[in-house]
């Protein structure tokens, strides 16, 4: 029997310092290889430098994680 349970995506958002072209290409490799993220997005504009990942099973913790290995200071930002 095949299983039909869609995955669930959520939105998660976070303050960064991730703030130039430069930042974005080295933090692009990290997010974009992570299992669980089905797209994100960064607005170097912001003053949060905000970040929102959309989730299929990445967790807060995760991305928090992977952002400060690849260098960059995060926080999640709640709703």
């Amino acid at each position: 029997m095949e299983n039909t349970e869609m995955k669930h995506e959520s939105e998660l958002t976070f303050k960064t310092d991730i703030n130039c072209a430069g930042c974005v290409a080295k933090v692009s490799p990290v997010l974009d290889q992570a299992p669980g993220i089905c797209h994100w997005t960064i607005d170097t504009t912001s003053p949060d430098r905000r970040l929102v990942v959309h989730s299929e099973g990445i967790t807060e913790a995760e991305v928090v994680r992977r952002v400060l290995d690849a260098g960059f200071n995060i926080e999640p930002i709640k709703p």
